[in-house]
């Protein structure tokens, strides 16, 4: 029986190496933030630090542009996927702040206003004028549109926490405890994958690096099984990746890879 069980580990092992994804080193770079927002291989970054939402650029020559709004609180989450129309989420106070690439605010949606309420947990960027929310009290996900006050799109309401959004002008991905879920841009579902244990997601092209623990897997397009990205041993507080370049953040530097992907 003994004899068995290793057999099937070596082989089970053996699957696991070969559909691994292998990286290459490129550099490090030292970075003082409490959060790695974005990375590009422009050599634009999105930082927060103290609160406060950092762009570093080599134009910029030293001299961070920030933007902060103590008012309204801790910010959840930032989306620089649309760079002319930046996403900063305040789920304590239920609001989002659209800023341009300047970072100068251009629209400020309180979602406590409307009718019905909305009770938003998490956003993503859609395309035009619109926003991915989910609805906590409804358990929805809708693209909103913040120009016209007016849904372009609504989901079934979904079971379990959710954990993580994430969108392009195309399609947006629902990370919930038990389910990804994939939808396109008119809200129709387009694949429910089974979540085994995976907590965060960034998207790329369509495809998906997901977190695990401290480990990260490269989901391909159209896909529904994960590959193992293949690091080295390092802490990774924020991950981002821009087409084949990985960006790990382990709280001192802002390490950058290269994805081999077939």
């Amino acid at each position: 029986m003994r004899h068995i069980y290793y057999i099937i580990t070596f082989l089970s092992l053996s699957i696991f190496q070969k559909d691994a994804i292998e990286t290459l080193f490129i550099d490090k770079t030292a970075l003082e933030a409490d959060t790695l927002v974005s990375a590009n291989n422009f050599d634009t970054i999105f930082y927060i630090s103290e609160n406060i939402l950092f762009k570093k650029t080599d134009e910029t020559k030293g001299i961070d542009i920030g933007y902060n709004n103590f008012e309204l609180g801790n910010i959840t989450s930032v989306n620089t996927f649309n760079p002319l129309k930046i996403n900063v989420f305040y789920k304590d106070v239920n609001t989002v702040v659209v800023l341009d690439n300047r970072l100068t605010e251009m629209f400020k949606i309180d979602f406590n206003t409307f009718q019905p309420h909305k009770n938003v947990t998490h956003i993503s960027t859609g395309s035009d004028n619109t926003l991915w929310v989910f609805n906590q009290d409804t358990q929805t996900l809708e693209l909103y549109d913040y120009k016209s006050n007016s849904s372009r799109a609504k989901t079934l309401p979904v079971k379990g926490n959710v954990f993580d959004l994430k969108s392009n002008y195309n399609a947006c991905w629902l990370l919930t405890k038990d389910h990804l879920y994939i939808y396109n841009y008119s809200g129709s579902l387009l694949k429910k994958i089974k979540n085994n244990g995976f907590t965060e997601i960034v998207e790329n092209n369509g495809n998906l690096i997901l977190k695990k623990d401290n480990d990260l897997f490269y989901l391909k397009d159209n896909a529904e099984i994960p590959a193992a990205i293949q690091l080295p041993n390092l802490l990774i507080n924020q991950f981002y990746t821009t087409d084949e370049t990985l960006y790990i953040y382990d709280g001192e530097y802002l390490h950058k890879f290269k994805l081999k992907i077939n």
